[in-house]
């Protein structure tokens, strides 16, 4: 266990019992959510390095305009 986890926990442990879970469910479900994006990604590198082409290829053909955060 790394020594900023370590320390995390150790302030987790001074919280009420309600805060540990909830917080402690939240790291549950990211965990989860990493592995689920790892395992689709792992069964899918060819359509997204298509993905990724078709993009550049937009890019360079100039059928693509800068995103504007203002206009979102």
């Amino acid at each position: 266990m790394t020594e900023l986890l370590q320390r995390a926990i150790a302030k987790l442990q001074t919280l009420p019992e309600s805060e540990q879970d909830a917080i402690a469910s939240m790291i549950l479900a990211e965990i989860e959510d990493e592995r689920r994006w790892d395992e689709a990604f792992s069964r899918s590198p060819d359509v997204l390095a298509k993905l990724a082409a078709s993009a550049m290829a937009e890019y360079h053909a100039g059928k693509t305009q800068e995103l504007d955060p203002e206009t979102l």
